[in-house]
């Protein structure tokens, strides 16, 4: 049974909003950003990249869909607290399991609805994302207040190692039971990329790793070990890896200084994929410098654009740092740009075998325009393994 009370959010600049507590009965606080998407809360709440953030969606009404195990990209919720203007009192989706409200009661973690989040956006857009508390539980604005100004900053904080695994492990689920594209990975003319994909080892830097990532990777016929985001470079390449992948991840790129480091020995070791954190690692382990943006680029309608022709291609993205495009070196080039701010949402260098892209193109719930990015990656390691094997 969903319990709604008074509640508030407070921002550090002072400011106040009123609307109505659902979820768990706890103070919240972290950096206030906002989502465009039109679906998936709970592929965005599991996301590890949104540990220590509190999420206002845009989509006006959230919850009709419920929430179902299925579809979470972690094993909990990262996202510090949910704010959304209509939450929706049922749930229409046969698989469904739970309501949204429930489910965040058992996980511990506030929400508030009844706010006006067209107002909330237009404040951020214009103030900067900034840190923030709401309570249902004593919505004093005074102590809200000052509870957001003496909440962390996110600017120089290392988060990776706070969501990162304990220990490597395996993973060898894929896409194919949810996801008709994925399936036709198996068939057809892509099925000698699976049969040789099948001989390729991929470590896989836990930063925030998102399942779907795995499982895009595995359906791609890879063989998939995940490490914890500490894991030296000598460990990983000790492992015999075709390819290593950088995963998304929340924080600052800049503090995750052993994580460039590994980076900068691997370069050139072996082929490289990055996404998200991994590319703003892989950027700054080129010597390139990354900066925090003003509210960030978080929703899966983002345009971005490639270099060959000019094509468009739709994405999802949840980052609020970027990479300053001005300091990548020569070797380095742009891969993918925003077409909102000519952000640099992508890079190649291929004379080290590496490549990245700022957004998520293992896109849950969606959309799918990048998928072949992962095929770009099989491809990179198939010319590896067919130049070491010519030699």
């Amino acid at each position: 049974m969903t319990l709604l009370r008074p509640a508030l959010l407070a921002l550090e600049d002072g400011s106040v909003w009123q609307g109505i507590g659902f979820g768990a009965p706890v103070d919240a606080v972290g950096e206030i950003v906002f989502n465009t998407s039109m679906t998936g809360v709970q592929e965005i709440l599991t996301d590890p990249s949104y540990h220590r953030q509190i999420v206002t969606m845009t989509v006006p009404h959230v919850g009709n869909t419920g929430v179902n195990p299925e579809d979470d990209e972690s094993d909990r919720i990262w996202g510090a607290g949910l704010i959304v203007r209509d939450l929706s009192p049922t749930v229409s989706n046969w698989r469904a399991t739970g309501t949204l409200a429930d489910w965040l009661t058992e996980q511990g973690i506030a929400a508030i609805t009844e706010l006006e989040t067209r107002a909330l956006v237009r404040h951020i857009r214009e103030k900067g994302a900034m840190r923030a508390a709401m309570s249902a539980v004593d919505p004093d604005p005074e102590r809200l207040v000052t509870l957001a100004r003496e909440t962390a900053d996110m600017s120089g904080l290392d988060l990776a190692a706070e969501v990162s695994c304990a220990a490597p492990y395996e993973w060898t689920e894929s896409a194919d039971w949810w996801r008709p594209s994925a399936r036709e990975l198996t068939i057809g003319v892509n099925e000698v990329k699976r049969q040789v994909g099948q001989h390729y080892h991929v470590v896989a830097y836990d930063f925030g790793i998102k399942r779907n990532i795995l499982r895009l990777l595995a359906s791609r016929g890879c063989r998939i070990t995940v490490v914890p985001a500490t894991t030296p470079a000598a460990d990983v390449l000790d492992l015999n890896p075709d390819g290593v992948f950088l995963s998304n991840g929340p924080g600052d790129p800049a503090a995750v200084a052993y994580a460039v480091s590994n980076v900068k020995t691997l370069l050139g070791r072996v082929p490289l994929f990055g996404i998200c954190l991994g590319h703003q690692i892989l950027a700054l382990a080129l010597g390139a410098k990354t900066f925090k943006m003003k509210f960030g680029h978080r929703g899966g309608n983002q345009p971005v654009r490639r270099p060959d022709g000019g094509r468009v291609e739709i994405s999802a993205h949840n980052h609020g740092f970027a990479v300053d495009r001005s300091s990548l070196p020569d070797k380095a080039q742009v891969l993918r740009t925003h077409l909102g701010d000519d952000c640099c949402e992508g890079l190649v260098v291929p004379d080290l075998r590496a490549f990245s892209v700022q957004y998520h193109p293992e896109s849950s719930p969606g959309p799918h325009d990048s998928d072949h990015l992962f095929d770009r990656f099989i491809n990179l390691m198939n010319s590896e393994v067919s130049a070491h094997a010519q030699a």
